[in-house]
């Protein structure tokens, strides 16, 4: 009875030991499987948060590049637009001075005088021969409307013998310099007044200044 129940003791005892050894067991490998989920989703967790810091600084970068060939793009149109208006100002100041120097030189009286009597004079006859012309000078040259033909020809120092029949000089107050001619019958006008040699000149000057400004000569 003793070996009986001393064996008896002996196979309890294993029964525990195994069952002991048994949860252990169980408890050890669902520690592992907890232990290796966590680790799992931490490394899933910082794996997210890698990719999206790394788009984030993608979407940072394409954002800080598309600003900075805007803001290229904007700077170079500024500096386009203000080398154009500088261009532009430097043309108007030159046609500005052009224009001067013709109204300079085509309010000189003696240029005047001149002129009429090259349109107006007995050499003349032959290719304005028994035409009525009008000849428009500024009004600061010529004096009022109402004066005599005779004394408007005198403030040229010109005189009637000087000029063939038919001739009229009228001041005019867009003219400034020079003179413009109409050949009354044939509505025919010839502008020989500072605006129109100024434009003239300008046609044939700038377009080579403005070769001169694209740095073309």
């Amino acid at each position: 009875m003793i070996v009986e129940s001393t064996k008896s003791s002996s196979g309890v005892q294993d029964l525990i030991q195994r069952i002991r050894d048994q949860g252990v067991d169980a408890a050890q490998k669902e520690a592992d499987r907890i232990l290796a989920e966590a680790k799992q989703r931490a490394a899933d967790i910082v794996a997210t948060a890698k990719a999206e810091a790394e788009a984030e600084k993608t979407q940072a970068r394409k954002e800080i590049e598309a600003h900075r060939a805007a803001s290229l793009d904007a700077l170079q149109l500024a500096a386009r637009d203000t080398v154009l208006d500088l261009k532009a100002r430097v043309i108007a100041k030159f046609e500005e001075f052009v224009n001067r120097l013709v109204v300079s030189a085509t309010r000189d009286e003696q240029l005047v005088r001149n002129v009429v009597l090259v349109i107006a004079g007995r050499a003349a006859e032959e290719f304005v021969q028994d035409k009525d012309v009008e000849i428009r000078i500024s009004k600061a040259l010529l004096g009022e409307p109402t004066m005599a033909n005779e004394a408007k020809l005198s403030i040229l120092g010109l005189s009637t013998e000087m000029l063939r029949e038919g001739i009229d000089l009228t001041p005019d107050d867009e003219i400034e310099g020079g003179a413009r001619v109409r050949l009354i019958e044939e509505k025919l006008e010839i502008d020989l007044s500072d605006k129109a040699v100024a434009h003239l000149i300008s046609q044939r000057l700038l377009p080579r200044f403005r070769s001169i400004l694209e740095g073309e000569e």
